[in-house]
């Protein structure tokens, strides 16, 4: 399709708008529900249009031209506010519809929050949604994600977080390996046994304080201790099944050892003391701030809430 100097360039400059948000044509023609080939069109037609080029285009990257970023910071604000009175007015229908675009962590998607996708289908028939799992920090306004579910400690001041459930760490290893090599009684004593920390780099230092027992200042006992290991992985599910099998001992989220915890496959180690600056201790759901949120979003987020509130204690 070719553009005429009457035709409407809109759907072009909300393209070019995408990119800017996304950084890639890849991810816009995602966000957008188009091919690359049918972007990279637009925007040629949108500079053709205009006289100048808009983006810088490099093997690696795709920027906006003096040009291109002053065309889009000019429209940015009608396109949001067109985005959100659709939203209202698609609020109005009687069920609430539509897509919402989620990412979570593999380990936690996989175990809690895909498992409770079927039933919030069956009951809202017009949404749809698709789960991206992934454990690397996804920016949900730039790759066009609606919600994310986190485990974190600290939500970002700039987004609107639901609280899901709480949650913590645990150490635990399994019985067989605890009679070979014994039960830890203070921290310290990790450096003398095979542990499996989560991958990251650096030396892997684990930290624990304790409440009961107070210093002179009345603060909670502290300790640090760098561990090492035969096996290092980045995902929770691996290292848990590292330590059924009686490789060593791990720190892993209640999410994923909560279940071989109560069948007593393992074993909390150092009850007493509380693992630190690990995995979080809740899981949110998070979403760019904005003035209005989908119903579909809400429904998802309420589905989750009601789904997880007990949470995963042993």
């Amino acid at each position: 399709m070719s553009t005429t100097p009457n035709a409407p360039l809109w759907p072009h400059v909300h393209a070019l708008g995408t990119i800017a948000q996304s950084g890639s044509f890849t991810l816009a023609a995602q966000r957008l529900g188009l091919s690359k080939a049918a972007v990279s069109q637009r925007i040629a037609e949108l500079e053709r249009a205009v006289g100048v080029p808009l983006l810088q285009r490099t093997t690696r990257s795709v920027r906006l031209t003096e040009a291109g970023k002053q065309l889009v910071d000019e429209t940015a604000a009608s396109f949001a506010q067109i985005e959100q009175s659709l939203l209202g007015v698609r609020d109005l229908a009687s069920q609430p519809q539509g897509l919402v675009r989620m990412t979570a962590p593999v380990a936690l998607g996989r175990q809690h929050v895909g498992p409770q996708l079927e039933s919030f289908l069956r009951a809202w028939p017009g949404i749809r949604v698709e789960l991206d799992l992934s454990d690397r920090l996804v920016n949900l306004a730039h790759e066009g994600f609606d919600l994310a579910v986190r485990h974190t400690s600290a939500p970002p001041d700039s987004h609107v977080a639901w609280k899901l459930c709480a949650s913590r760490t645990l150490l635990l290893a399994s019985p067989a390996y605890l009679r070979r090599r014994g039960t830890p009684r203070h921290p310290d004593e990790l450096a003398g046994h095979d542990c499996l920390p989560y991958l990251r780099s650096g030396p892997a230092l684990w930290a624990f304080e304790q409440a009961a027992a107070r210093g002179r200042r009345g603060e909670p006992e502290r300790a640090r201790v760098t561990v090492t290991g035969p096996l290092r992985a980045n995902n929770s599910e691996v290292l848990r099944d590292a330590v059924l099998a009686g490789l060593g001992l791990a720190l892993l989220p209640d999410f994923s050892a909560a279940a071989a915890v109560k069948a007593g496959r393992l074993r909390e180690v150092l009850p007493d003391w509380r693992p630190v600056g690990f995995f979080g201790d809740a899981i949110y759901a998070l979403r760019p701030f904005s003035a209005q949120v989908p119903r579909a979003v809400r429904s998802l987020v309420e589905h989750l809430r009601a789904a997880l509130a007990p949470g995963f204690e042993p």
